[in-house]
């Protein structure tokens, strides 16, 4: 078999075959820097989960890596179409990577439907296993094939690896008492087996977590233990695959410290519950289930050892209502929602800036508008995180950039919420949610102190020298009012949405009580205090890329393409888009370009061509897919040389 081929591109990137050498005497092992492994069949093939256990193995083994999991939005999508595929991309290396890669160097397809969706995708060269069994003249009719591509010659290009995989996954659990149908199920880890063996992954971890997830049906486990050891071994005696593939653990790739493999959502929910107990607060989340949020929801239930409660509510509606219940009452208070979620909780989110007290509202971004795409991802909420409410309504808006990242994002938004006083939106989406990389657990002693001081008593004196409790009478740093937990003796104060009056919390008419209540709010979001941008601009530039959110890896892996080619390109990557960092403007006012991609039709150099009067030029994608990094670096190169 020859050598996989890798795109002009990818080639740019390190993904250049190194050396071979012949493994037990056997079989050559062929050393690779880094592989794109896709996996693809129906919705019920267990692709998620094949593709969730190599990454987990290839994490266990030290390799960085990056992962795309892309799924219908039905659970169960009609069987062998088009539509009803899903896929999962893994990228990893023996060196630090940013993204989940632009094309497979290897595409396991599970039907014709799996083939026709993804053939498009992969480079000349590439390496295609095909599950014979499925292609049928009747499947491949569904999905519009006149003659089988196994046989007429438009797979030329690649090194195509015909196994039929229903049939020796049946064959290999005929001694189990299960239907064919029982036993077909299996075929998912025929393949994982089979790929374990390619790239010489561990197995142990696969073993056990079978086992685990059927520990109540434990022949279920053994017979897919069995499939997945005939994957292995199959590999290992067919003369198909002559050549197994080595990529090093990226030893060099880390800081030293303990990681793990972590999706988006699942380092949400982390970080919310590391600033519970940095706060010394307890955790309310106030939620209802939506897609891609809904993990958050599902882990943060798993942890009432930590002190946190989860309300699955009946409604988006009373889910924020909850939560913003929950901070009144003295909580480190939490919604999570996608864009439809946050359409229905905008009311209760200005009730919040009226009120002004600390809430963290997690919007997972999708495809929209209405009920959109909601397995997809993009970044078109931040317009309605910025403005949609009724009235002058101002909330900090920061975002993640990676999966990993999003543990640090949601401590900051903690410190936010707490210091200020104030609701806060986390702006993560789809892509980030769902994607995963490896983290480094952090120390204790790393994290930040976001202790709080409740009021405790009376905090002005009256003309006539009688002390009361004033609700809204601010602390002159960060114009945060104070947080009275209800109950406690003297600090008695009415709540509600009706404008207050400034100091005493009195409703209030008085036009120029309103006026300055509405600067004030929007003179405390101002004030935040958020660390300047940093500029990587090795060579002083003349065009700057500015990016925000999921964007980041896709954008850093374009610019050290072109910096590789001999091009002098600038970046900048925003977490704090309300407010902006204070250098922002003196920055973008340096560069003769500033090129802003965005997930969306420019929303970002929308309010940048607003405030700072900088001529940004939008580069737009609204496909449901994250940025190629070669795409991106084609169209910064384009701006370059314009």
């Amino acid at each position: 078999m020859t050598s996989q081929v890798s795109s002009p591109a990818e080639q740019a990137d390190g993904a250049v075959v190194g050396e071979q050498r012949k493994a037990a005497g056997t079989k050559d092992v062929r050393r690779l820097n880094r592989v794109i492994i896709r996996f693809a069949g129906d919705s019920g093939d267990g692709m998620q989960l094949t593709g969730d256990r190599f990454t987990s193995e290839t994490a266990a083994f030290g390799n960085d890596l990056s992962t795309l999991p892309n799924f219908p939005a039905e659970i169960r999508a009609p069987a062998g179409t088009l539509p009803g595929v899903s896929s999962f991309q893994l990228h990893f290396a023996d060196h630090d990577i940013l993204t989940p890669g632009d094309a497979p160097n290897v595409l396991v397809a599970m039907n014709p439907a799996a083939l026709k969706a993804n053939i498009g995708d992969l480079p000349r060269g590439a390496e295609i296993i095909v599950n014979t069994d499925e292609f049928t003249k009747r499947a491949m009719a569904k999905v519009g094939y006149e003659s089988s591509p196994l046989e007429d010659g438009s797979l030329d290009g690649y090194h195509v690896h015909p196994v039929p995989l229903t049939t020796l996954t049946v064959e290999a659990l005929k001694d189990f008492d299960l239907s064919r149908k029982e036993a077909e199920r299996s075929k998912n880890m025929f393949a994982l087996g089979l790929l374990s063996w390619m790239y010489h992954r561990p197995t142990e971890g696969t073993e056990k977590f079978l086992r685990k997830k059927f520990a109540k049906k434990p022949e279920i486990a053994e017979a897919n233990i069995a499939a997945f050891r005939a994957g292995w071994n199959f590999g290992e005696t067919t003369e198909d695959f002559a050549v197994s593939y080595e990529v090093a653990p990226a030893a060099k790739a880390f800081p030293v410290g303990t990681y793990r493999n972590i999706s988006g959502n699942l380092a949400l929910a982390y970080g919310l519950i590391a600033a519970s107990r940095q706060a010394d607060l307890p955790l309310f989340l106030g939620s209802y289930p939506i897609t891609p949020a809904s993990d958050i929801l599902h882990e943060l239930s798993k942890h009432k050892n930590f002190g946190v409660r989860t309300f699955q509510a009946e409604d988006e509606i009373a889910g924020i209502g909850a939560a913003l219940g929950a901070a009144f009452g003295g909580s480190l208070a939490v919604t999570t929602t996608s864009g439809p979620g946050v359409a229905l909780k905008s009311e209760t989110i200005g009730l919040a800036v009226s009120l002004e007290l600390p809430l963290v509202i997690v919007d997972v971004q999708r495809g929209g508008p209405s009920t959109g795409l909601p397995t997809k991802t993009e970044q078109a909420d931040l317009l309605q995180a910025m403005y949609g409410r009724n009235g002058e309504a101002p909330v900090p808006v920061i975002a993640p950039r990676s999966p990993a990242d999003c543990f640090d994002a949601a401590l900051e938004a903690a410190r936010i919420a707490l210091t200020y006083r104030t609701p806060v939106f986390l702006l993560s989406d789809g892509y980030l949610a769902n994607g995963s990389e490896p983290w480094r657990i952090p120390e204790p002693d790393e994290l930040p102190d976001l202790t709080v001081q409740f009021a405790q008593g009376p905090n002005h004196t009256l003309d006539d020298g009688t002390e009361v409790f004033w609700p809204y009478k601010r602390d002159p740093q960060t114009l945060a009012r104070p947080w009275a937990i209800p109950g406690t003796p003297g600090l008695e104060h009415r709540i509600g949405g009706i404008e207050k009056q400034d100091g005493t919390g009195n409703i209030s008419y008085d036009p120029a009580n309103h006026d300055f209540m509405v600067r004030i709010r929007q003179a405390k979001v101002d004030g935040i205090e958020v660390p300047d941008v940093e500029v990587d601009d090795p060579d002083q530039a003349r065009t700057l890329v500015l990016g925000w959110g999921s964007t980041y890896g896709p954008i850093t892996a374009a610019v050290r393409r072109l910096r590789a080619a001999g091009e002098s390109i600038a970046q900048v990557h925003l977490r704090h888009l309300n407010p902006f960092p204070r250098n922002l403007g003196t920055v973008l006012k340096r560069y003769d370009k500033v090129v802003v991609p965005e997930m969306n039709l420019g929303q970002l150099a929308t309010l940048v061509r607003a405030k700072y009067l900088v001529d940004a030029q939008s580069y737009n994608q609204v496909n449901g897919m994250p940025f190629k990094a070669e795409q991106l670096a084609q169209a910064l190169k384009e701006a370059i040389d314009g």
